[in-house]
């Protein structure tokens, strides 16, 4: 299995041979390129883990194309080829987007030191951005907006009880959102499309008069404001 892919552009053969044997010998998928356009095409075509990017190439400024690059790919790990290492250097590469770079001639331990970072780092990237994906599908709740540790706990809650057919009771202050809870286990149960959640009762007696079986997901209880449970107590849900 490969370590990672890498794309190496650089207009020395010489160069990108010793890379691309060097990089294979390790493991990794190596590619590469003579010019910044065909460098541009093979990212075009494939997803690169690593991109080792020549500073002064025939056709490109190197810095140039890496500011173009990062328009089309902000997560790709770009570490610098470059013949002159210098503060000023350093400076340009890290404002255009690189992670590193290195200096010719260069050492093949150092080299392959920054290659692994470079790697691990975007496998980590792709790794956070697929959790907030997967956090943003999970407590993707409709009109419920929250992201406090207490507002994540409730979600993952409501996430945990949807699937249940247990009877839910949602008890809280008034006006705290329990109406909205409710819907949102609804909406995440697997009985979601059996019926709507704001049925009314004249739906309801129009299904049994069908003799479809639909129960109300659930129902508000009648508020008293002289009594505490009257002010706590909203809705059991009907699993």
């Amino acid at each position: 299995m490969s370590k990672g892919s890498i794309l190496v552009v650089d207009d020395e053969s010489e160069i990108r041979e010793g890379l691309e044997m060097l990089l294979a010998s390790e493991g990794y998928g190596v590619s590469s390129a003579g010019t910044g356009a065909s460098g541009l095409a093979k990212l075009e075509e494939h997803p690169f883990d690593l991109l080792l990017l020549d500073v002064s190439l025939p056709d490109r400024n190197g810095i140039d194309l890496l500011r173009e690059i990062r328009l089309r790919d902000p997560q790709l790990s770009v570490v610098l080829i470059t013949a002159y290492g210098s503060i000023d250097m350093a400076r340009q590469a890290f404002k255009s987007g690189a992670m590193d770079y290195i200096t010719k001639p260069w050492s093949n331990d150092e080299l392959l030191a920054q290659v692994a970072q470079a790697v691990e780092s975007r496998r980590l990237r792709d790794e956070n951005l697929q959790l907030k994906r997967a956090l943003k599908q999970r407590f993707n709740f409709p009109n419920i907006i929250g992201k406090s540790d207490k507002m994540l706990a409730l979600f993952d809650l409501v996430a945990q009880v949807a699937p249940s057919r247990s009877t839910i009771l949602i008890s809280g202050e008034s006006g705290t959102g329990k109406e909205l809870i409710a819907k949102a286990i609804h909406s995440a149960s697997p009985r979601a499309d059996v019926c709507c959640p704001m049925m009314c009762f004249r739906n309801f007696f129009q299904s049994a008069q069908k003799r479809t079986k639909c129960i109300p997901p659930f129902s508000n209880c009648a508020t008293d404001r002289r009594s505490l449970p009257g002010q706590q107590v909203f809705t059991g849900c009907r699993r």
